[in-house]
């Protein structure tokens, strides 16, 4: 019992994702059109995305690319800035979630190592962010981009236009906050680095490649399941262990809540006239409340306007602690190096998540209109 209580507390969107299916099945009965709710492509290439990641994290590649670009800055805003920064990247290439599991403890060790904790705070925030809204650029970077990315067949071009405003707007005002909130102060950062495993690193970034080429079309998912499974059985079972199975799982109880939902008419007639007046507000504001993934996947049932839809759930990752699933992963980390400092963590990291929330939101409707 107390186990089941303890995974519902550290998996509290999957906990609630289970009930909102759970009780909705009752209002709409299980029936032949429930297997149609679920997305299998979205949820094969997370999968594969995923693994891969765990796999290259196992042989500390991400640690070792981003030590050695850190190493190469002297001054403490200059290297926070850079840990920012590939956390930015890295959320565009590997999905936020895995970025901030990856660089955040960078960023512990290069602060504590040279003695400027002060700055902690603040840099798991913009890194936070960076991851948040780094990867709405790639289809790819964030689990909802993956998700409307294939629901609607959103050519790649016009995915990477639509975001690519937002995208610009985000980088300059984090630039702008490490310029203004970080001192030039000299520091020295340790050059010990792990071993290089240069064979296992080749195979891992051929089906990291694979994996990106699923995600882009061009190969079929379901090869992703015949070859990247296998492969990481025999070279890496850790990194199969190690897949975030809760939030595949948060996908596919979203599914059949966000289904069912979408046979209530009472329910649909609200959503469309809701979302008619303002996708983009709308859909941001739910993402304050429900959280981005499972914003798009429920909202996407009710409109066309994936653009707005797409840009409101990217933009509104950012805000309250629980706009996205990443935002939770930050938290969990930052309490665990300073667990009596939770209460000014949340309170810098509303300020400065609205701040970006609203200037992103404002440039929006200015350029939508």
């Amino acid at each position: 019992m107390n186990k089941a209580v303890s995974f519902m507390k550290n998996n509290a969107v999957l906990s609630v994702a289970f009930f909102a299916a759970l009780i909705t099945s009752f209002i709409v009965g299980i029936d032949g059109e429930y297997v149609g709710y679920f997305d299998f492509k979205t949820l094969t290439c997370l999968f594969c995305v995923l693994a891969v990641v765990c796999a290259l994290k196992n042989i500390n590649f991400f640690y070792i690319l981003a030590q050695k670009i850190v190493q190469c800055f002297k001054n403490a805003r200059a290297a926070i800035t850079a840990i920012i920064y590939i956390t930015f990247i890295g959320s565009m290439l590997i999905a936020n979630d895995m970025a901030l599991l990856t660089f955040l403890p960078l960023g512990y060790f290069v602060l504590n190592s040279t003695h400027k904790e002060k700055y902690m705070c603040f840099t798991f925030i913009m890194q936070n962010i960076a991851a948040n809204l780094g990867g709405m650029l790639t289809p790819f970077g964030n689990p909802q981009n993956l998700f409307l990315y294939t629901k609607f067949n959103i050519p790649t071009d016009e995915f990477m236009g639509i975001m690519a405003p937002p995208f610009i707007i985000a980088i300059s005002i984090i630039t702008f906050c490490c310029f203004i909130f970080v001192h030039p102060e000299p520091l020295k950062i340790n050059d010990e680095a792990p071993k290089f495993n240069k064979k296992r690193t080749f195979i891992y970034l051929f089906l990291f490649v694979l994996s990106i080429a699923i995600v882009f079309r061009t190969i079929p998912y379901i090869t992703g399941l015949i070859i990247i499974p296998p492969v990481l059985f025999f070279m890496d079972r850790k990194a199969l262990k190690m897949v975030d199975y809760p939030l595949l799982l948060t996908f596919v109880f979203f599914f059949v809540f966000a289904g069912n939902m979408a046979r209530v008419e009472v329910v649909q007639n609200l959503f469309e006239y809701l979302l008619g007046k303002s996708t983009l507000l709308f859909s941001i504001l739910s993402c304050q409340i429900i959280s981005n993934v499972p914003s798009a996947i429920l909202l996407s049932q009710f409109t066309n306007n994936y653009q707005e839809l797409l840009l409101g759930v990217n933009i509104g990752g950012v805000g309250t602690l629980i706009a996205s699933l990443a935002s939770l992963i930050t938290f969990r980390e930052y309490t665990k190096y300073n667990p009596k400092r939770a209460l000014q963590y949340i309170g810098m990291f509303t300020a400065f998540n609205f701040g970006f929330l609203i200037l992103l939101t404002l440039s929006e409707m200015i350029i939508i209109k």
